[in-house]
């Protein structure tokens, strides 16, 4: 499991740093008038609330983490951060 653990840890410093330069750049198309949206992600995404920029997602997925780190494995948990983590990935690609 701590393999497991260390591997999303890796995969969040690299999203995070991904997610600081993307808030940054919607930061900037919403003073420029554009970016008129509800949520990054919509209700069936996994995630509990909605955001408009990446870092609270990545602090939600680093929570899950930290979590199934003290608390032990859970499956359906490493499942479901599994998930976040590639539906952030994923989103965050396309801000390249």
């Amino acid at each position: 499991m701590d393999s497991i653990i260390e591997q999303l840890n890796a995969n969040l410093k690299i999203v995070y740093r991904q997610a600081l330069d993307a808030d940054k750049k919607l930061d900037e198309l919403q003073q420029q008038g554009h970016g008129k949206f509800k949520a990054l992600f919509g209700k069936d995404a996994g995630f509990d609330f909605e955001a408009k920029r990446f870092k609270p997602y990545v602090l939600d997925v680093a929570a899950d983490v930290e979590s199934l780190s003290t608390d032990g494995f859970n499956e359906e948990k490493l499942k479901a951060t599994v998930i976040k983590l590639q539906q952030l990935l994923t989103l965050l690609a396309t801000f390249k």
